[in-house]
């Protein structure tokens, strides 16, 4: 599995038979092979996790269907592509069946197909990304996070914290291989609160931060403090836009 990290909240991911992007909005995206189907997620309609520029990959990707929250307008999709997008709330199951041609489906998340998507909801809009396929479970949080925020009353922060612990709490007991989640120094003290609550509750064998705004070290930072040491050999080091990892029993990295 190579894992690219674009901008932001993007990420490329590629395995063997399928290509997943999500909430790509700018930065510069990796050559995608385009014998390979392409799933194209957004979590969300705020800016920094939805543009429409994703819908110009169809002209160079064919086989490309997106993945969209519902709390996008429908009237943002190109009429031409109305049956390429699937719209999904929180707690929907769907799933595609792959073949040389492409993809197939949308299928129903009961039925086999190898490629089944799960949503949480988020804390804020939207929702958030589990993907099965391959053998393989990959979590995009979007927005899903404990937003704790200095100034906002504590029956408000008090909430999110209990809302942020139902959804995390729907994914005990599942093995994930890679899981992307938001790490954002503006939250100050309260940054990794979501992060660390996740880590201690789930098993994820490789954990990228995102959504930390160009402060990569950010990173660092939580490494650093003493709460992340049952996990911190597992947090993903991003230095730079661009940079890819592969994944197989370690982790490799390597430059644009």
């Amino acid at each position: 599995m190579k894992i690219t990290y674009i901008h932001h909240s993007a990420f490329l991911v590629e395995l063997k038979t399928v290509a997943l992007l999500f909430d790509y909005t700018e930065g510069t995206l990796p050559k995608i092979n385009d014998k390979m189907p392409l799933l194209v997620f957004a979590s969300h309609r705020h800016g920094d996790h939805f543009s429409e520029k994703i819908f110009g990959l169809m002209k160079e990707h064919e086989k490309t269907r997106y993945i969209l929250s519902d709390d996008i307008s429908k009237g943002r999709l190109p009429a031409e592509l109305s049956s390429e997008a699937v719209f999904m709330k929180p707690g929907e199951k769907t799933g595609f069946c792959i073949f040389k041609e492409g993809l197939s489906g949308p299928v129903s998340g009961d039925k086999k197909g190898e490629v089944k998507i799960f949503t949480l909801r988020s804390t804020d809009e939207g929702v958030a990304f589990l993907v099965k396929a391959e053998e393989r479970v990959i979590y995009h949080g979007g927005d899903l996070n404990n937003w704790r925020w200095e100034g906002e009353p504590d029956d408000w922060n008090d909430r999110m914290a209990q809302q942020y612990s139902v959804e995390v709490d729907k994914l005990d007991g599942m093995d994930i291989d890679a899981a992307f989640l938001p790490l954002d120094p503006r939250q100050e003290k309260a940054f990794c609160l979501g992060f660390d609550e996740f880590m201690r509750k789930t098993r994820v064998n490789h954990v990228f931060p995102m959504h930390f705004w160009g402060d990569f070290s950010v990173i660092g930072r939580l490494k650093d403090l003493e709460i992340s040491a049952p996990y911190r050999e597992r947090i993903v080091n991003i230095r730079e836009d661009g940079e890819c990892f592969e994944i197989g029993q370690e982790i490799n990295s390597y430059g644009k």
